[in-house]
């Protein structure tokens, strides 16, 4: 069976662009208790699950994330707008990054702009990363498409029955080590910052 190449990158960038994040407007401006949070997050990261049945966020992840420090703790049991951006931030790089690294990664983050009453905020860090987010569709998209072709031309000698998908194992894999590669650069990135501050 042929693979439509347009057809099919234009079918991955749909996928994709059903995790469109969650917009720093549309998180509330009012503490929320525990279940708000979690109804929130179940709510506006729906299409971002890969079965029905995957959890977003529960009580006992929010716990342990601030138990190892990842996130502050909440203040009279409730979350403010900066928690909730925090935990954004967990639920993508959690895929990628251990909580370690999470850890090293956003410690700095929480302890310099959290309740910051001058300057620079949490919410102005997460506007900032949304937006160069949001500017990259195009360049992934271009990025499949180059990848795509790339991988046609793997196994030309193959059957032709087998050919096809051949080619696409060709081409998850390609990506694959893109997504090993850019993880690489991440953890040397990250181990290259100052050490964490003593609790």
């Amino acid at each position: 069976m042929h693979i439509d190449t347009t057809e099919m990158i234009d079918e991955l960038l749909e996928s994709l662009s059903k995790v469109d994040g969650i917009h720093p407007e549309d998180v509330p401006n009012i503490d929320l208790y525990m279940d708000q949070v979690t109804t929130f997050m179940d709510a506006h990261l729906e299409s971002s699950k890969r079965y029905q049945e995957d959890k977003i966020l529960t009580k006992t992840m929010i716990n342990n994330y601030a138990k190892n420090h990842l996130l502050p703790p909440p203040e009279k049991k409730k979350y403010s707008k900066e928690h909730m951006l925090i935990l954004i931030f967990i639920y993508y790089l959690k895929s990628i990054l251990s909580i370690n690294d999470i850890q090293t990664l956003l410690e700095p983050i929480t302890d310099k702009y959290f309740h910051s009453e001058e300057g620079f905020s949490i919410t102005d860090l997460y506007q900032g990363v949304f937006v160069l987010e949001r500017s990259e569709i195009e360049a992934v998209r271009e990025d499949l498409l180059k990848t795509f072709e790339m991988a046609k031309t793997s196994f030309p000698d193959a059957p032709e029955e087998e050919k096809d998908f051949l080619q696409m194992f060709s081409f998850v894999c390609m990506l694959s080590f893109d997504v090993y590669l850019k993880k690489q650069m991440i953890e040397e990135l990250i181990d290259r910052m100052p050490p964490k501050k003593a609790k």
